[in-house]
């Protein structure tokens, strides 16, 4: 039996469609540092790369005994906040290749651990939020965040469109395991400056994703269809 058309592409935002792993991940590392959570960033993305913050909240009090509490969290994003309208760009080609799969009718959507607030702020300052509002939707929309399907099976959902037709663009462990969960195809993007980590390249070769690619401009390949298994991945 052939495979569904995909209808719909599932963007996760941090690490997909604008470069913010890295920023975020020395941002922790610092303010974990000053609650005397020592790590470094390969051990913040082996844990925490993906999740939501009330998954990392749970994370450091079970591991580390350490209570994050609002006004730490306050702070932490104030100042990743800042970072980003100073320094966030997005992934090169994701304007063009959001624009080619309007054009052939393939609808859009963003599915993201963060909270709208930054979820909206990383695309305006970018630049993609004109091309994506409204159709973001986020962790705290459901009951639990990634690695769990509920936020890509609610994304889909809101958009009509079955799981089967759904082709889900992610660069995290966790994001790859809920659309995995979900019952849809999907595609680990290993474009994004956070990628080199160890703990990174380990996890994606044991989730075995549906194919791999690092450049934006191959995307539509996976979206009509790959012919061949060396096709798979680009990289």
């Amino acid at each position: 039996m052939d495979p569904q058309p995909i209808r719909l592409v599932i963007f996760d935002c941090d690490g997909v469609l604008v470069d913010s792993e890295g920023i975020a991940l020395e941002v922790l590392v610092e303010a974990l540092a000053e609650k005397g959570v020592l790590l470094t960033t390969d051990e913040a993305a082996e844990r925490f790369l993906g999740r939501s913050l009330s998954s990392l909240t749970e994370v450091v009090r079970s591991e580390f005994g350490v209570e994050i509490d609002p006004a730490f969290l306050a702070g932490m994003r104030d100042g990743l906040y800042a970072r980003f309208r100073a320094e966030l760009d997005p992934l090169p080609g994701v304007a063009a290749a959001i624009e080619s799969l309007k054009a052939m009718q393939v609808s859009c959507c963003v599915a993201s651990s963060s909270q709208r607030e930054r979820i909206e702020l990383s695309l305006s300052v970018t630049g993609l939020l004109p091309r994506l509002s409204p159709h973001i939707f986020s962790a705290t929309m459901v009951e639990r965040g990634k690695p769990a399907p509920d936020l890509f099976l609610h994304a889909a959902a809101e958009m009509g469109v079955s799981p089967s037709q759904c082709l889900v663009i992610e660069d995290s462990p966790a994001g790859i395991r809920a659309a995995q969960a979900a019952g849809m195809k999907v595609i680990a993007f290993t474009g994004g400056s956070h990628t080199g980590h160890a703990s990174y390249q380990k996890a994606l070769t044991h989730l075995a994703p549906d194919g791999q690619f690092d450049a934006m401009e191959n995307l539509l390949h996976f979206v009509l269809g790959a012919r061949r298994p060396e096709d798979l991945t680009d990289a």
